[in-house]
């Protein structure tokens, strides 16, 4: 009688937590994608694995809650920190390494020297949370040099990181190919986000109101810019008398490559984003066009 075929059992991806061990893993690696995150993986990251794994012979996911893009009255202690199940997942998915060091050995003393992301990293998520974009270039920058990824791999959702970064990498003449993978959105068209695990069932339905003023906008793309942002935000204003509210810390329309704001007869790639406030949990979100 023939035995059922079998599932291999699936290799729990290598744990690195120094650059030492880094070091002695990667040299085996080959070529490699670099998908950097903050832990509590959800689909958003996997579809990042997934573009990943396409590009490249192994996958390397950070995991490190990074205090330096942190704000003093923002979210860092509270921020969800699940290793156990973001281990599984990446063992699910196929990853090679994971490198999940300790913020001691990212930040070994005071850090004295950080990276400046110019004038496209002080407007939007830059003005509203100052000093943000400095800590992700810094961070990022590091596990670049540690890594020593050949690609890596970042969410469209954060559009104006993806866009700092690249100019960072293009600026100081990194030898890696950054690319950009769709925003993954819940079924109810919600943009997947570790801080979605926030909302309360009410919050979360007011939360809606941020893809559909996007899609909104998008739909009136025929209109140019005035014509995008007035249908996006009428969405807006009618969500900030909903229960619970949506506070809205802006609304723009900006070149993709610059996040200067568009004049009324740009032609080229542009970036429609929200970022608001439901309760207590800030969510942001975005959608590229094409004028």
């Amino acid at each position: 009688m023939t035995k059922p075929a079998t599932t291999p059992p699936r290799t729990a991806p290598a744990i690195a937590r120094t650059p030492e061990e880094l070091d002695r893993l990667r040299s085996n690696l080959g070529r490699v994608a670099l998908v950097p995150t903050m832990g509590a993986l959800h689909s958003g990251h996997r579809s990042l694995i997934a573009a990943a794994r396409e590009r490249a012979e192994a996958v390397v996911v950070s995991i490190f809650v990074n205090p330096l893009q942190f704000g003093p009255n923002e979210d860092y202690d509270r921020y969800p920190r699940t290793f156990d199940a973001d281990l599984a997942i990446c063992a699910e998915d196929g990853v090679d390494v994971v490198f999940a060091p300790p913020v001691e050995v990212m930040y070994p003393g005071e850090q004295m020297v950080t990276v400046n992301p110019g004038t496209m990293g002080r407007v939007l998520e830059g003005e509203f949370r100052p000093g943000f974009f400095e800590g992700v270039l810094t961070v990022v920058s590091k596990l670049f040099h540690l890594v020593r990824p050949d690609v890596a791999i970042f969410g469209q959702k954060d559009a104006q990181q993806l866009s700092v970064v690249r100019r960072m990498v293009r600026d100081l003449c990194m030898p890696i190919t950054v690319m950009g993978a769709p925003t993954v959105r819940d079924a109810d068209g919600l943009a997947t986000s570790s801080r979605n695990a926030y909302l309360s069932p009410e919050e979360r339905t007011s939360a809606l109101a941020l893809s559909r003023a996007l899609l909104s906008g998008a739909d009136a793309s025929v209109t140019g810019p005035v014509g995008i942002l007035s249908a996006a935000r009428a969405v807006l204003d009618e969500a900030a008398l909903a229960t619970p509210p949506v506070a809205v810390d802006y609304l723009a329309l900006v070149d993709a490559h610059t996040f200067g704001e568009v004049p009324n007869d740009f032609r080229g790639e542009a970036v429609l984003a929200v970022a608001a406030w439901v309760g207590k949990t800030r969510l942001i979100d975005n959608v590229p066009l094409t004028l």
